[in-house]
């Protein structure tokens, strides 16, 4: 791969018919804000792109509940997303609409230049129809009862209760939402993208990274899908940047070969609507692009906005092969962007593929699923209101519990156990110190350093020594977007500080020996300036704070320990609480308020499958040396499944637990940066010798426990026969350790 001359940062479009919450934050746009802000620290090219997503049935479907217009809607999300991330500190070069006429012209050329191409085919089939509205219904625009869960409120697309996706023909009773009434099915035309053609070349694109530049093979695609041939050696078949999947996110692979194992399916690009861009071609009357062909084009005409704003070129930022493309998205959006938007793209011609797509898992909240239609979330723009000048607390807190490779849950009382034990006790009480020194020896300003004896010299080079080495490491994890981590060894400047004022103790030595004093805190106002440097990609109010005390400008990563920065006899500010402990009544508002938008009864939300009298015949004896079949365990709630983080785990290592018989000590990679231990009582029925290798299934999130001295973090789970044999529950074929099982 070449070496990239610049970045193109996107962040999924969110749609503009509601508001943000902390889900949507730790997903993609935090993560996103954080790489790129260190990306410019280092004087990297990069250009961040966003922008409100306003088009498809969800936005039209709002605007019937409000009373209003689609554009009412989407001018009003688009304001108030818009200015929620900037009130976060969360910074786009161009936050950008799919509304504007500049989008609606870059959508309909790219859809002319596919369908000139021939990658698109057109097929008629039936489609519901609104009688008494006289339209077609989009897939939103359809309920009914879902088959596998029997929620009777379920979407044409998917049931939000069991997460199943759906079509609308799968519904059972299936009613429009605009008049209520039964629709019927009638023949439409549309414009479909044969991914099948793009079987061979996205397999081995995703799982090697290089890409096939012969014309895609088109013997498989069925005579009734089969449209105009591309020719061979047309444009933008020569060269394309190929990509590292040893880079990729297990989820992100196992996503993308999940849906490649079942074979790509052909997928329509337009819809019956008329809210969206219109379909640019005759006798498309009534038709609008597919929300996923339009929306991730909404990166492309942002670029050519902000090109447009600065009077400079948008191509090299989509079509150099020295540039690198990355999408910062959500789970749920990974096969849009790894494979739908990438064949769009390559059979377009002119643009680059993603280099990657680093997409997170969910984000839970207090137990329970973030839920916007039942109220169940913390909305940012209600935060900032609740908690002004605050954010970085909530910066912080989200940024360690990225759920960067399984899902993770926010608690207000961790929110507050983060900002208490670690922003208060760890930051902002070494700069408190430092700064409150400072006014007292030296009124207010940087002392002179002093020459240390051997015994403080080498104790001065060891704190460096410790120092010099974080910010590479920051930049490095950053890189990896492994950012729980990044933050995880930024804060250790603030524990070493910390460390340094104890072990030195310069309240003491002030009436001993002052000249170590003010070395100590010269030093420390160092560690301060190089703590505004380092934290700055996650807290960056805390940064500008830590500057403007300091008396600095902005400041670039190669300044976190340059000497020099810091001058003796420079003016500071005085000492400031740069982060305040949050009270015990403070986070039992937030729980009140949370669980106010709780249902009265949970239960009530499953739906309830009326009593019958079984028609099936009964079970026949079980046979001599089966055993007697084992009752059924009382019903669950679908929600308490989903608390569940099962996972396929490939064992590492194995080793007997000392004075422990029945116990084995497991060495499990789940995906995550080091291997999980997790101590099972399997020891009577494996040798340690031959279990490394194997794939198990796995509990993640189980509270961990201590078993003869050793903290189990999980559990394997296993099957019985009826002779009391274990097995182990293993996939038919080899998956990606980490791999989610759902």
């Amino acid at each position: 791969m070449k070496t990239p001359a610049r970045t193109t940062v996107t962040a999924a479009l969110p749609y503009a018919n509601g508001p943000l919450h902390i889900g949507h934050i730790a997903g993609a746009y935090l993560p996103a804000d954080i790489y790129v802000r260190n990306l410019k620290a280092r004087d990297k090219e990069v250009l961040f792109v966003c922008g409100s997503d306003e088009h498809g049935a969800a936005i039209t479907l709002r605007a019937l509940k409000e009373g209003v217009t689609p554009q009412a809607i989407v001018d009003k999300y688009h304001a108030m997303m818009g200015k929620a991330f900037s009130d976060f500190g969360i910074i786009f070069d161009i936050y950008h609409r799919t509304s504007s006429e500049l989008h609606k012209k870059t959508s309909q050329d790219f859809f002319l230049q596919l369908n000139a191409n021939g990658a698109f085919t057109e097929k008629t089939e039936e489609q519901y129809y609104d009688a008494e509205a006289k339209q077609f219904l989009a897939d939103r625009y359809i309920i009914g009862t879902c088959p596998n869960c029997g929620n009777p409120d379920a979407y044409g697309d998917q049931c939000e209760k069991c997460g199943s996706a759906l079509s609308p023909k799968d519904l059972i009773d299936p009613r429009s939402t605009l008049s209520g009434s039964k629709p019927e099915l009638r023949p439409t035309k549309h414009w479909y993208l044969p991914m099948e053609r793009s079987q061979e070349w996205m397999t081995k694109w995703i799982n090697t990274g290089v890409l096939d530049q012969s014309t895609p093979s088109t013997a498989s695609v069925p005579e009734v899908l089969e449209g105009p041939k591309r020719p061979k050696g047309s444009k933008g078949f020569e060269s394309f940047q190929q990509h590292d999947p040893a880079e990729w996110k297990p989820q992100v692979l196992g996503q993308c070969n999940s849906w490649l194992k079942e074979g790509l399916r052909p997928r329509a690009m337009t819809r019956d609507l008329d809210w969206g861009v219109p379909v640019p071609l005759p006798g498309a009357e009534g038709k609008a692009l597919y929300v996923w062909l339009d929306a991730p084009i909404g990166y492309i005409s942002a670029t050519k906005q902000w090109a447009k704003d600065h009077n400079t070129e948008w191509e090299k930022w989509w079509k150099a092969d020295d540039t690198r493309l990355l999408h910062f998205i959500g789970k749920d959006n990974i096969v849009f962007h790894c494979i739908i938007f990438p064949i769009l793209l390559k059979e377009h011609g002119d643009f680059i593929l993603p280099q990657n797509v680093p997409a997170n898992e969910f984000l839970n909240l207090e137990g329970r699923k973030l839920s916007t239609s039942r109220n169940w979330a913390v909305w940012l723009h209600e935060y900032i209101e609740r908690w002004p000048d605050r954010q970085d607390e909530l910066r912080y807190t989200l940024t360690t519990i990225f759920p960067e490779f399984k899902d993770s849950e926010f608690t207000w009382k961790d929110f507050q156990d983060k900002n208490n034990n670690e922003l208060v006790a760890i930051i902002g009480n070494f700069v408190q110190r430092v700064f409150v020194l400072c006014n007292k020896y030296y009124d207010g300003k940087v002392p002179e350093p002093a020459t240390s004896n051997r015994e403080q010299a080498d104790q001065d080079a060891v704190l460096w020594a410790e120092l010099s080495a974080i910010p590479d490491k920051v930049a490095a994890d950053i890189d990896k977007f492994r950012f729980r981590d990044a933050l995880a060894t930024a804060m250790n400047a603030g524990r070493l500080g910390n460390k340094y004022l104890t072990d030195t103790e310069p309240w003491k030595l002030e009436k001993t020996d002052p000249e170590r004093v003010r070395t100590v805190l010269f030093n420390s106002l160092r560690i301060t300036a190089a703590l505004s440097v380092v934290l700055d990609p996650f807290l960056p109010f805390t940064a500008q704070k830590l500057r403007t005390m300091l008396g600095l400008g902005d400041l670039k990563w190669a300044d976190a320990l340059r000497e020099g920065l810091i001058v003796p006899g420079a003016p500071l500010s005085k000492a400031e609480h740069l982060f305040k402990p949050i009270t015990d009544a403070e986070i039992a508002a937030e729980v009140e308020r949370l669980k106010a938008n709780e249902p009265m009864d949970p239960k009530a939300e499953e739906p309830k499958a009326e009593a019958k009298p079984s028609a099936e015949p009964q079970l026949s004896s079980p046979k001599q040396g089966e055993g007697e079949p084992k009752a059924a365990k009382p019903t669950i709630a679908f929600d308490d499944f989903t608390k569940l983080d099962l996972r396929i785990g490939t064992i590492t290592a194995a080793e007997k637990v000392p004075k422990a018989d029945k116990l084995l000590k497991l060495a499990i990679d789940i995906g995550e940066a080091v291997p999980r231990t997790i101590v099972s009582g399997i020891a009577e029925h494996f040798n340690p010798e031959e279990l490394p290798g194997k794939q198990v299934l796995v509990l993640c999130n189980l509270e961990p426990r201590k078993m003869r001295g050793v903290e189990s973090q999980g559990m394997v789970l296993m099957a019985e026969d009826p002779e009391g044999r274990l097995r182990f529950v293993q996939p038919s074929e080899g998956v990606p350790a980490g791999s989610e099982v759902r």
